[in-house]
């Protein structure tokens, strides 16, 4: 089996580092990840400049651009051969409910998606990153799953652990999707220059996130599995619009 990571928060980042040497004993990795920390870049590609490749001395690849930009790079015109799944993780950080249009990380996971591959995003539900351990364990069980029971369809799997130790997790849960109050203002500030800057405010507490969500299940212990599709079609609106286009 050949896997094919990347991540938003570069090929330095301890969660990367976590999950190639997991999934190493599985099967034949390779690293494609930013060259510095891109979180929230979405799925944006670099089309206004070309791209550098290059190798860090871990053995690791890095480009000078988006998680988007890694793994489309990586399949389409690095690689001689077609991963069997694209892993991107593990991020320092959940990406639920409305995170997960702005994740890079998951973003990464999506253009292999996008590309015809099995993807997975991984994402450690904390800021403190105490224990990529089990987040990792999480990843390895997903793909010897693969191995052993390959999905029957194209799949695009976001996955959040809690950040407690392997042991303690309660177990595994399919969710949808939570919802995020409206995000906190930006952050107005001077520099000593003299120059108004702006910070982006602070996303939103959670809103919808009741049982079956995957707010709720990492908030009482269990690891979130929440199948993603592409289709951004409001399709119970489609008849009110047309009425109301007459």
């Amino acid at each position: 089996m050949r896997i094919l990571l990347s991540n938003d928060d570069g090929y330095f980042a301890p969660g990367i580092e976590a999950l190639a040497k997991a999934l190493s004993a599985l099967a034949e990795i390779t690293v494609v990840a930013p060259e510095r920390d891109r979180s929230a870049a979405s799925n944006s590609l670099t089309l206004d400049r070309p791209l550098s490749l290059r190798k860090a001395p871990n053995g690791f690849h890095f480009v000078n651009g988006t998680p988007t930009d890694c793994v489309h790079l990586a399949v389409t015109g690095m690689l001689d051969f077609l991963p069997d799944m694209v892993v991107s993780g593990i991020n320092l950080g959940a990406n639920m409910g409305d995170d997960t249009l702005y994740s890079g990380t998951v973003a990464a996971a999506t253009e292999g998606y996008l590309l015809g591959i099995p993807s997975v995003a991984v994402s450690l539900a904390s800021k403190r990153g105490r224990h990529f351990d089990t987040a990792a364990r999480i990843a390895v069980e997903l793909v010897e799953r693969f191995q052993r029971d390959p999905y029957p369809e194209p799949v695009l799997f976001n996955v959040n652990v809690p950040d407690i130790p392997f042991e303690d997790l309660r177990g595994r849960q399919v969710t949808r999707l939570g919802k995020r109050h409206k995000a906190e203002g930006v952050i107005k500030q001077i520099t000593p220059r003299h120059e108004t800057v702006y910070w982006v405010g602070a996303a939103g507490e959670a809103a919808d996130a009741g049982p079956g969500t995957d707010f709720h299940a990492v908030g009482e212990g269990w690891v979130s599995v929440t199948p993603l599709q592409i289709d951004l079609t409001h399709a119970a609106q489609m008849a009110g619009v047309a009425r109301w286009l007459g």
